[in-house]
């Protein structure tokens, strides 16, 4: 008999003995050195808390809204392909476990089951995470996702060139076989794609499709939902995407997967904070681990935090029960800091709460 876990670490150690070594290489791992992957866990827990006590928190509520969907606290479940590689079900147990926790599921463009498969079955909000695709098709995929009651598009931007990780290359192939396409087979889709054909698995992620400013404002043209730009970095970025109409800056290092020998995203948070001035919603994804990590973020100007890999340990662990026992853990840590912060509410969070050591010169915008 199995001990249920009590921290998203025995979550993973489980999961690394349960997924294959050809799967496990593809979801734990980073680009490169991983260099980047460390400094995400490294920079996240040289900040420190500064509780404070005589305080009545007896009476605390962690929820939220975002882009002004309400969510019972503010973890969400970042994109992520292939969530079959660690339970059958996939992204249908994924979404199904999200909305038993009363949060947010981001779908990915490179998903096993479809925009409309992984909307019947959720109870709480989607996001759509689009690769931009050549127009015809990325017009295709957003149309889906907004008929199919998706509440944002999140636009992934921090993927200009392929970038293998060598982990996983090292077993075999970038991307684990087996994997379907779901968005890209079938008559919604309209492509005439097989499923479980290498012509249908490349056809989702072209990487000489350019992705400029101009291609947002197209974007914006095809869809009345809220664009959320994910994979910005840097000040001079989050400053031309308010400027361009993101509604939401998504501060995200890709879990570093793609690019090593960058900040982590803590660090990167608060020069982004200073260049969009409220004029956008900011989330953050990349190293997340603990109820505290979360805190932090918030603390230092996030809407809300977003986990990946964490979401595959729950899947691992026992399908859509694994995943809300996954962002269960992350409540329940959530609950007990916020309360030790001598603060009742996740709004209330600010700067005070933390001692920051990442001090950054900040570009002039």
């Amino acid at each position: 008999m199995r001990l249920e876990p009590l921290n998203l670490y025995e979550l993973e150690e489980h999961a690394s003995r349960f997924i294959s070594p050809h799967a496990w290489a593809f979801i734990d791992g980073g680009a490169q050195d991983e260099v980047t992957v460390k400094r995400n866990r490294a920079a996240l827990e040289a900040i420190t808390l500064r509780p404070r006590f005589m305080q009545d928190v007896s009476n605390r509520d962690l929820s939220t809204t975002v882009l002004g969907e309400k969510i019972s606290f503010p973890v969400m479940v970042a994109p992520a392909g292939g969530h079959q590689m660690a339970h059958p079900e996939g992204e249908l147990a994924t979404a199904k476990g999200a909305g038993a926790a009363g949060t947010l599921m981001t779908l990915a463009t490179g998903s096993h089951f479809s925009i409309e498969q992984v909307a019947e079955v959720s109870s709480g909000p989607l996001w759509f995470q689009l690769y931009h695709q050549d127009q015809e098709t990325s017009a295709m995929l957003v149309k889906r996702a907004e008929r199919a009651g998706y509440k944002a598009i999140a636009l992934t931007i921090d993927t200009p060139i392929n970038s293998p990780i060598e982990r996983s290359i090292r077993h075999g192939s970038e991307r684990p076989r087996g994997f379907n396409p779901g968005n890209f087979v079938g008559e919604e889709a309209g492509l005439g794609l097989a499923p479980d054909t290498l012509e249908a698995l490349y056809y989702q992620r072209p990487w000489n499709v350019p992705l400029t400013w101009a291609e947002l404002g197209w974007l914006r043209e095809q869809t009345s939902l809220p664009i959320v730009l994910k994979g910005v970095r840097t000040a001079e970025d989050a400053y031309q995407a308010v400027q361009h109409g993101a509604e939401g800056i998504w501060v995200s290092n890709h879990g570093a997967r793609q690019l090593d020998g960058t900040l982590s995203t803590i660090e990167m948070l608060p020069e982004i904070v200073e260049a969009v001035k409220d004029r956008a919603e900011i989330y953050m994804d990349s190293g997340i681990r603990r109820g505290s990590d979360a805190i932090k973020a918030l603390s230092l100007g996030a809407r809300a935090v977003l986990v990946g890999r964490p979401l595959f340990w729950g899947l691992a662990w026992n399908g859509a029960d694994g995943v809300r026992l996954m962002l269960e853990i992350l409540r329940q840590e959530m609950d007990l800091v916020l309360g030790h912060c001598g603060h009742t509410s996740v709004h209330s969070l600010n700067r005070e709460v933390v001692n920051n050591p990442h001090v950054l010169n900040s570009p002039t915008i």
